[in-house]
């Protein structure tokens, strides 16, 4: 019982910021979650080119 309680405690945290604009009907926390994530892949992909030894 506990166990469910901390994963839909941490699932409502996490998604919070998605579902945050939804009276709107923005794509605003999906879009951020896929900047975020290209941001990321383009980050390592400089790292791995320029300062990995």
């Amino acid at each position: 019982m506990s166990r469910i309680i901390s994963l839909s405690t941490l699932f409502m945290l996490v998604a919070a910021p998605a579902m945050a604009n939804a009276p709107g009907g923005g794509y605003e926390g999906i879009t951020a979650l896929y900047y975020g994530t290209i941001a990321i892949i383009l980050a390592y992909g400089a790292y791995d080119i320029f300062f990995k030894t």
